[in-house]
């Protein structure tokens, strides 16, 4: 490891020689400008978010805002979105390596998200080698050889989107006055640094996702940031354009205000249903009125889910923006016929509900469905690039629709919660070994299928509810629980022993903590 240090900035540089590349004293400059205009309003807004727990703790129930209510009964509109985001109908996510972008960029689909945060273990090399890699794309450079086989880029591509980290994360290998920058900052800047121009000359743009926000003010921090970058680069206002992620309980009571503070910079918003399911039992874990079941049976059907996407629905389409569906978990088998025959029947169905409930455009997290899931919006809009038009008149959501946790045929299983510490255990061993994005049981798991997993353990444990089998879930129940599925996951010979083990004991000390830790990713970082 080797640390540079020069004036009031350091870089942990492991190694890597593209690190040289990218971190150009240009970028350098670029990076610790931002860092420098807007650390302390983020770490502000993160205080906001401990204040406002401990509110939502003592039975503070979230509401839609009384002094932003104007903002939601005016009439006003996103700027002109670009042409070629005007048609979404399907886009293919994951990480940013050589293998993933090109197979995306090939697919079929008509955006790609390129992704640091949740499907992407942010390792240097990961983060580093990820920002080449979507340079090279953009110069449609990018090739990658294995012994098999060479992939390269085709002629029809996907649109490029990139997901920066997340405000509450940084990057810790590179530090500006003696403390590590905000990884959202360190992602993006490089990003639009590399790639505006490229982009710019072939008649596109520097497009962006935005993650984990819990509120209309972390959005405005967002267009703040993009302001004075177009600024500092010398670049026409409006340049940058952002979908944002809808994907927290607190957001959604948001979103027109989210649209309002980025709606020179917006092209969308996205129901990120993972993370949003998370939210919801991170938000409320210590209240036992928000207690979910398995979590096979949360499905976009029950209630508070049906009311969320229902909701952005509408909003976007109020505002002029689009309204991207979210991700089903189910993923092909090609060497299990059966298997993929179940996969493909459940995203087609998962998209079918979402063209007919006016959604512009949906998630798939393999090239195998995108096929799947634009057959079913081929259908419902035709030649059409979105239907913006449809303005849901029908949707009158209410506070309490976005709260209603009451789900029919409610079960906790033994088997979910084998499920659970099994699926956690082996999601945050790939992690610690660099891959962020893994299929486990023919279902594709990031993050924020990971923090549903341990959440549910811990809400559950720290209730003490009963099972099905009428067992109370207590310390030793999941102990004994915990104890048997490591060891069924010891005799998987492809399983690396010492990154299990390292995760169960990370896994373990997040389910048997007295407080609720705000993300799991979090802990890991520490040990990557």
């Amino acid at each position: 490891m080797e640390t540079l240090i020069n004036g009031n900035y350091k870089i942990i540089n492991e190694t890597n020689p593209t690190v040289s590349k990218i971190l150009t004293p240009e970028a350098i400059e670029f990076v610790t400008h931002l860092e420098s205009k807007f650390r302390n309003k983020r770490k502000e807004l993160l205080a906001n978010r401990i204040i406002r727990q401990k509110k939502l703790e003592a039975d503070e129930l979230p509401r839609f805002l009384k002094e932003t209510e104007k903002i939601r009964i005016s009439d006003w509109k996103v700027a002109p979105i670009p042409e070629d985001l005007q048609d979404r109908r399907t886009e293919i996510t994951g990480p940013v390596d050589k293998k993933m972008i090109i197979n995306a960029l090939n697919s079929g689909a008509k955006v790609f998200m390129a992704d640091f945060e949740d499907s992407n273990s942010p390792t240097w090399d990961n983060c580093i080698n990820g920002q080449q890699n979507l340079i090279d794309a953009n110069l449609r450079t990018l090739t990658f050889q294995t012994p098999e086989k060479k992939y390269k880029l085709g002629e029809n591509l996907a649109v490029l989107l990139v997901r920066p980290r997340g405000w509450h994360l940084l990057e810790e290998h590179f530090w500006f006055d003696d403390e590590p920058v905000s990884a959202s900052l360190f992602d993006f800047a490089l990003y639009l640094l590399h790639n505006h121009q490229t982009l710019a000359e072939r008649g596109s743009g520097t497009y962006y996702y935005l993650p984990k926000l819990e509120g209309h003010k972390e959005a405005a921090l967002w267009n703040e940031v993009f302001v004075e970058a177009q600024k500092y680069l010398g670049l026409p206002l409006g340049t940058i354009k952002a979908t944002v992620l809808i994907e927290t309980i607190l957001a959604a009571f948001e979103m027109d205000e989210i649209i309002y503070e980025l709606k020179d910079h917006l092209a969308g918003l996205n129901a990120g249903r993972w993370d949003y399911i998370f939210s919801v039992i991170k938000k409320f874990s210590k209240n036992p009125d928000f207690i979910l079941p398995d979590r096979a049976l949360v499905t976009m059907r029950v209630p508070f889910m049906k009311a969320y996407t229902s909701l952005l629905v509408k909003t976007c389409h109020r505002r002029g923006a689009h309204a991207i569906g979210g991700m089903a978990a189910f993923i092909p088998n090609r060497r299990n016929a059966q298997i993929n025959d179940i996969a493909i029947k459940n995203v087609k169905e998962d998209k079918k509900i979402e063209a007919e409930n006016g959604f512009d455009g949906t998630w798939v997290a393999h090239p195998d469905l995108v096929p799947v899931a634009l057959e079913q919006f081929d259908k419902k809009l035709g030649t059409n690039p979105h239907q913006k038009h449809i303005m849901r008149e029908d949707v009158n959501v209410k506070s309490f629709d976005l709260l209603n946790v009451n789900i029919d045929n409610f079960s906790i299983t033994e088997r979910g919660i084998r499920t659970n510490i099994s699926v956690a255990i082996q999601y945050i061993a790939s992690w610690l070994d660099g891959s962020g994005a893994v299929a486990i049981n023919n279902l594709m798991e990031d993050a924020a299928t990971a923090e549903i997993s341990r959440a549910q353990v811990w809400q559950w444990l720290h209730h003490g509810v009963k099972t099905d089998e009428n067992q109370i879930v207590n310390r030793e129940y999941i102990k004994r629980l915990f104890d048997e599925e490591l060891e069924k996951l010891f005799q998987i010979p492809e399983l690396s022993k010492s990154k299990i083990e390292q995760a169960a004991g990370l896994f373990k000390n997040l389910i048997f903590t007295e407080n609720f830790e705000e993300f799991l990713t979090l802990k890991a970082y520490k040990q990557l």
